[in-house]
């Protein structure tokens, strides 16, 4: 490459980064509603846009190409930390595996318990500061595997085929995930939002 090459590729960059960095930061903090991550993996799309600039052929906008490489970087965290499993996790998870088989008797029957009905006035739920502080704390509580797969179904909107694509795990697999998922979180709700 050509010095005047170089310099035109520089400040090509130079010029995305002060105008697209705002909007690439917005769209990542909606998907992984951390301000750390979201600025590492804007860093990580400008360094990868440098890295790949010859690759741009002006077919599309730079915002979309810009885009486009930082859903990937986003995908790529994602499965990454679906694919963490350290021991921690694997004890959490066990743990809340016999949480939810005591959910059920042996014949497969919900087991009653006397909780009151959180869920008695629900429309208003989501209008409620202190039941999205609760609800957000259970979120955090599940097992990563778990929160992924249920940011992926509720949060990105993603199709089921595309999520067990992306995580690599079978489409029964993914359907216990959510179901379990669903069932912890419900439990944790009515016992935080009760107290």
């Amino acid at each position: 490459m050509t010095l005047e090459n170089q310099t035109s590729k520089n400040e090509t960059v130079k010029e995305w980064v002060n105008l697209y960095t705002d909007y690439l930061y917005q769209w990542t903090f909606k998907k992984t509603s951390s301000k750390e991550i979201s600025e590492d993996l804007v860093q990580d799309t400008f360094l990868a846009a440098y890295n790949s600039f010859e690759k741009f052929q002006n077919k599309s906008q730079p915002k979309t190409w810009l885009v486009s490489i930082l859903n990937n970087k986003i995908i790529d965290y994602y499965r990454s930390k679906y694919k963490e499993h350290d021991s921690f996790e694997i004890a959490r998870e066990n743990q809340t595996t016999t949480f939810i088989d005591s959910t059920f008797d042996p014949s497969g029957n919900w087991v009653s318990h006397s909780q009151a009905n959180v869920w008695s006035n629900e429309i208003n739920l989501l209008d409620n500061v202190d039941f999205l502080k609760i609800m957000k704390s259970c979120m955090d509580d599940l097992p990563k595997k778990w929160r992924i797969a249920i940011n992926y179904k509720y949060l990105t909107e993603k199709k089921a085929v595309d999520i067990c694509k992306e995580l690599d795990i079978s489409t029964t697999n993914y359907w216990q995930l959510i179901h379990r998922a669903k069932l912890l979180l419900k439990k944790c709700i009515e016992i935080n939002w009760e107290s």
